[in-house]
């Protein structure tokens, strides 16, 4: 814990008596309570851009510190063998379509063979309820009624035959081409990942690789977030976290500024303790003015946790221990009992105990001056 400012100012004299410990009174001053927290700058939505397949890259198409809009192509990966399957799959597609199409050669002639088939059966049907009817009446033998019936069922099944060949093939042909069209996307997809594209507007932090590099799957290759917009992560120890409230005043300083101090507020508080460090993250953003628009400095900050002006606040180094301080008394040293608030690392609030006239000595927490 190193608070760098927020301190109370003691100006009251240190009095000296015959008693070889220093003296103090209480005094009223502004006391402002803070955690102490460090951490660093990123970017909002800041994310990895991963490669999804293996390589060498062709062309790099951005450098760091560019603006880049969702779907545009950083990374171009070697892709001559996807490429010709791609083509090989559209190819295939498009036959397809013909296939189905109108000027489709196969399904015209089992049209024209249907549409054949069904003349003849129109003409064969006549022909037999023809004749059918004359020998109804007596007239024509039973030969030719029997020929033409012949004929008339001998088209009937011709005519069904066809027509089956015709809505199987062009079933057959509807199956084939969603098949092709399944296999066009597969194949546009496997060659989408041979062109790393970004996944939302942002800029380019950072690159991590180069035209003419080898690539693996999984790899980074790039950090994207937003510039417009950053936060402070910021890790709080355990014994704190109780403290740190949504919406609490920040103080920060960055090793990319020096001394000048920004303001932020806490937004987020995350739940889980990262154990490597016993701490929790805490988010902040910037109010007013902002420092340069770069990411991952260091901030080192203070979050106000409590203030109270005119306060009754004494030297930290007064207190016996925690609850108790040395004072003078009718000439004589006593220990006596006090109940204390907010704190810093310098000074200590004092609710009861103690008045403005008591005389406290400062004294070492085994009672020597």
């Amino acid at each position: 814990m190193k608070p760098w400012l927020l301190s109370v100012l003691f100006t009251g004299p240190l009095l000296y008596s015959c008693h070889k410990a220093p003296q103090v009174h209480l005094q009223q001053k502004d006391i402002i309570e803070t955690v102490y927290a460090s951490g660093k700058i990123v970017s909002e939505d800041e994310y990895s851009l991963y490669a999804l397949s293996n390589g060498a890259i062709l062309k790099k198409t951005v450098k760091d510190g560019d603006m880049v809009r969702r779907g545009q192509v950083l990374y171009i990966v070697q892709n001559e063998a996807v490429t010709a399957k791609y083509q090989a799959a559209l190819d295939n597609y498009q036959n397809t379509e013909l296939n189905l199409s109108g000027s489709s050669p196969l399904l015209r002639d089992l049209q024209l063979s249907l549409q054949n088939m069904e003349i003849r059966l129109k003409n064969d049907s006549l022909t037999y309820h023809r004749w059918k009817t004359l020998w109804e009446q007596g007239i024509g033998t039973r030969s030719n009624l029997d020929n033409a019936y012949t004929s008339y069922q001998i088209s009937v099944n011709q005519q069904k035959s066809a027509a089956e060949k015709y809505y199987s093939t062009l079933h057959d042909l509807q199956v084939t081409h969603s098949n092709a069209r399944s296999q066009v996307q597969a194949a546009r997809k496997e060659l989408s990942d041979y062109f790393i594209m970004a996944d939302r507007d942002g800029v380019v932090w950072q690159t991590y690789k180069e035209a003419g590099e080898g690539l693996r799957a999984n790899e980074v290759v790039a950090l994207i977030g937003d510039s417009s917009r950053r936060i402070i992560r910021l890790a709080v120890d355990q014994e704190d976290i109780s403290r740190i409230k949504r919406g609490q005043r920040v103080v920060l300083k960055t090793d990319l500024s020096g001394d000048t101090v920004y303001e932020a507020r806490i937004t987020h508080i995350y739940p889980a303790m990262n154990e490597s460090d016993q701490t929790f993250r805490v988010d902040a953003v910037f109010q007013g003015k902002m420092p340069p628009v770069y990411i991952h400095s260091s901030v080192e900050a203070n979050i106000i946790v409590a203030a109270k002006p005119g306060a009754n606040v004494l030297l930290r180094e007064a207190l016996a221990s925690d609850d108790s301080v040395w004072v003078l008394e009718k000439g004589k040293e006593k220990k006596v009992a006090v109940t204390t608030g907010l704190s810093t690392l310098d000074y200590v609030e004092i609710l009861d105990g103690i008045n403005a006239k008591t005389l406290v000595l400062l004294k070492s927490k085994n009672g020597v001056p």
